[in-house]
């Protein structure tokens, strides 16, 4: 760009001085010739910097994901191909899930044994229930009937001390009352050994075996839950668009539920750039600012961006938390650049862009516009010249 505007300067001059001679061409004219370009091209620079910062290291970012299994076992298929592309839910792997199965049959038998425990626990308190209802009745018929012989008694005894009665009568009376007291107190005896029974209860009232019975059967679902989850874990799958790279798992080969020992890596689709500025480059970016990328992959491809985020944070700005003190050496480290996400616009199409490509990216802030055509051109200049290919072997 810049020679193209030295190019279009020249011609006029040549017009000007040269070829119709409307101003004379002193020592004057002549320094004035030679610095205007000059200062008119570094001021253009200068503000082509501050209005439409450039980068010439932005990075193709994806997000990857380590696969490991979350159950461990013997590897019986691995349908996925190292380098291949797959859809979010294909399967990429399966763990032999006999054993899985077993457990689960087990703890299926467990947990019905568990809730017909549960079933008899509150046939009993039924029972019991009703039992309460019959010793209580019998109670207060017999309490009813004891009643009648002690009256029955004193009858007898008035009728003795006046001769009206026999003693024999009132024995026989007598000893009714007396086995009357024998049933009553069986009666409450019985009354009091159910009650016994039904109080031993919870805080919140339910009978001791039933809530023993229910907690049983609360562990023995929760057990039988997370063998069904191991179970549905001996298959993987993908867990986005992506690729399958770094495949080291083969069928027969054991994988471990270890998060140091990953099977594969998967590289999501799903992708942004970064590209990094000096620290006096972005004080007019703002998050939505139009951007642009050139890949070194892609030579004559312009890449449509917008700004996501600024990352204000570097790494010298954290001190290690440790017990030694933070090291002053006699020469300051050079000041780091600050990252900038830029997000990929839609329009580009669906062509995923091989991650950790590098290439140059600029950014036009909402000021000073006429600078971005000059950024724009170099921009478009400069990937054109990324065809050309600088080695001698």
């Amino acid at each position: 760009m810049e020679l193209l505007l030295l190019l279009i300067y020249s011609v006029i001059v040549w017009l000007v001085f040269f070829k119709f001679k409307w101003l004379p061409w002193t020592f004057v004219s002549q320094v004035i010739v030679i610095t205007l370009p000059i200062i008119g091209i570094v001021a253009l620079l200068l503000l082509a910097n501050v209005y439409a910062p450039s980068s010439s290291d932005a990075r193709v970012m994806n997000y990857v994901v380590q696969v490991v299994p979350r159950v461990s076992g013997r590897v019986v298929e691995v349908p996925v191909q190292p380098n291949s592309a797959v859809k979010k839910g294909d399967v990429l792997f399966r763990i032999d899930p006999e054993s899985a199965r077993l457990e689960v049959d087990g703890l299926k038998a467990r947990v019905r044994e568990a809730d017909a425990k549960v079933a008899g626990a509150r046939a009993i308190e039924q029972q019991l229930s009703l039992e309460k209802k019959t010793a209580q009745g019998r109670r207060a018929s017999v309490a009813a009937r004891l009643n009648l012989a002690r009256r029955r008694v004193q009858q007898h005894k008035v009728l003795t001390a006046n001769g009206s009665g026999n003693k024999f009568d009132l024995q026989q009376v007598e000893a009714e009352v007396r086995n009357l007291e024998g049933e009553l107190a069986a009666a409450n005896a019985a009354v009091g050994q159910v009650d016994q029974k039904l109080g031993s209860r919870t805080e919140d009232g339910t009978l001791v075996d039933l809530a023993q019975a229910e907690a049983g059967r609360e562990q023995a679902r929760a057990t039988l839950a997370d063998a069904e989850w191991r179970l549905k874990e001996t298959v993987t799958y993908a867990p986005a668009d992506g690729t399958v790279v770094n495949l080291q798992l083969r069928a027969g080969s054991y994988a471990a539920a270890l998060p140091i020992s990953p099977v594969m890596s998967f590289v999501e689709d799903e992708q942004y750039v970064v590209a990094f500025f000096n620290q006096n480059e972005l004080h007019q970016v703002q998050p939505g600012d139009e951007a642009e990328v050139t890949l070194l992959t892609f030579p004559n491809r312009v890449i449509k961006c917008h700004v996501e985020s600024v990352v204000w944070a570097t790494g010298q700005g954290q001190i290690p938390i440790s017990g030694v003190l933070p090291e002053t050496g006699a020469e300051a480290l050079p000041a780091g650049r600050y990252a900038v996400t830029l997000k990929i616009e839609k329009e580009q199409g669906d062509k995923v862009l091989p991650a950790g490509a590098r290439g140059h990216a600029a950014i036009y802030t909402q000021s000073f516009h006429p600078v971005h055509i000059l950024r724009k051109v170099i921009l478009r200049v400069g990937t054109k010249l990324d065809w050309l290919v600088l080695k001698l072997h």
